[in-house]
């Protein structure tokens, strides 16, 4: 199987791979540096934390599962984007029954 084979099939190259675990270790280490250092103030390592988990994640959506905007990535990235979608209106919606659910039992 050539290289270009693989890039065709949607797989990435192992520099690709090597690129996404080194910003993967960098950006678990970044935030595990803030707290276990102390320096930083309570809304400073949670605003680090949530901003660099969010990195994390697009650098995982990009170099791990290919997900991209390119014309052969694009009906992929949408279905990734769709189900995200469904889960987070599933999880939301769900919790936000539930809090209703408990507030009106207990009154």
């Amino acid at each position: 199987m050539s290289h270009a084979h693989e890039q065709a099939a949607g797989h990435g190259s192992v520099k690709s791979y090597v690129i996404g675990f080194v910003l993967s270790v960098v950006l678990t280490a970044i935030p595990f540096w803030m707290v276990m250092d102390g320096g930083f103030g309570r809304q400073a390592t949670l605003a680090g934390i949530f901003t660099l988990a969010i990195v994390q994640i697009l650098v995982h959506l990009k170099f791990f599962l290919h997900l991209d905007f390119t014309k052969d990535g694009r009906l992929n990235s949408f279905s990734f984007l769709f189900t995200a979608l469904i889960i987070v209106m599933l999880v939301g919606l769900s919790i936000w029954i539930i809090t209703t659910a408990d507030a009106l039992m207990m009154r």
